[in-house]
């Protein structure tokens, strides 16, 4: 069996591919959906031999299918949010140890003792529903945190203000962690002069404004904030790893987990890097489910494995990924 030790201390690409190669055979036994998908490309254990031969599963069919590598009881649900109408994707955890210990580890890894900052968060599109796999996180990291001002806050902007203030006056680290919508309403509503506090954007608008492009956003939200970068976090139901961005969108992974792009006319080709393409993930503490999935993110990823998002497939645009998964 797979231990989370194993997951958790890689120290090199080479023990990185090992054990990615090592999880896709546990997968490819023990997942019937994943197994079904590589059997319809005729993968077999036997002709994957390097990271670039694992087939990489289309994110579409955690709606579609309970996707599973144990049969052991499921400890928590985590579903996506989705418009009216449209159906969300289901992610089946079975060991929740597994999603904290990467989210620990992961903000660890970039940021330090989380309980040398105060958690604030500005989260009302996620508190506003059930399942969402970061307001789980956010909270767990909240209460680690261990100090009395860390919280949620919902449309109570000027309580926030006061607090992001008060803590600043006493040069006090802080995290603000927020969805793009709420944290335009507050620069909007307030202006700030932040030297202690790390703002960062969890993405979307979530339907309450009009979308715009990450650089206007950044660049209206340090103008707010007063601040010379925003920071940004990348993860997704499906997943149980974070990416961080500590500035200009360019991401970062934990040891654990691995960007790469796929063609966007053949989604079974890897693409160079520095070429716009599918973005496909590896998550290898995602052990129980999948650890390897096909996205419907465009990005590029650099010869040094960070990335950056540039936008999503339209419906019309998943080729050879959508077909796959019919």
């Amino acid at each position: 069996m797979i231990s989370k030790d194993a997951i958790f201390n890689i120290q090199s690409s080479a023990e990185f591919e090992a054990l990615a190669l090592e999880v896709f055979r546990f997968q490819f036994e023990n997942n019937m959906v994943y197994r079904s998908f590589c059997d319809l490309l005729y993968k077999h254990p036997s002709d994957v031999k390097q990271i670039k031969d694992i087939p990489f599963l289309p994110i579409q069919f955690f709606k579609t299918h309970k996707v599973l590598s144990s049969r052991n009881k499921t400890e928590k649900l985590f579903t996506s949010s989705g418009t009216t109408g449209n159906k969300t994707s289901t992610h089946y955890v079975v060991d929740l140890s597994l999603y904290q210990e990467s989210y620990l580890k992961g903000f660890h890894h970039f940021y330090g003792n989380i309980e040398d900052y105060v958690v604030l968060a500005l989260l009302p599109s996620y508190l506003e529903r059930e399942g969402s796999s970061l307001i789980y996180m956010v909270d767990d990291l909240i209460k680690k945190s261990n100090h009395p001002e860390s919280g949620f806050y919902l449309n109570n902007l000027k309580d926030l203000s006061e607090t992001l203030n008060n803590l600043e006056a006493k040069g006090q680290k802080t995290l603000l962690i927020g969805v793009s919508f709420a944290l335009l309403d507050m620069v909007e509503q307030f202006q700030f002069n932040l030297k202690h506090t790390i703002i960062m954007e969890t993405g979307g608008m979530k339907g309450r404004r009009k979308e715009i492009i990450r650089q206007e956003l950044h660049d209206r939200l340090k103008t707010g904030f007063g601040i010379n970068q925003i920071h940004s976090e990348y993860g997704m139901t499906e997943l149980l790893s974070q990416a961080y961005s500590q500035g200009s969108g360019i991401f970062e992974c934990p040891p654990w987990m691995k960007v790469f792009t796929r063609d966007m006319e053949d989604a079974l080709t890897l693409t160079p890097p520095n070429k716009t393409g599918g973005i496909n993930i590896i998550d290898l503490a995602n052990l129980n489910s999948c650890s390897f999935i096909a996205t419907q993110d465009l990005g590029k990823v650099s010869e040094s494995n960070r990335f950056e998002i540039i936008g999503r497939f339209d419906n019309s645009d998943i080729r050879g990924c959508n077909l796959m998964a019919l």
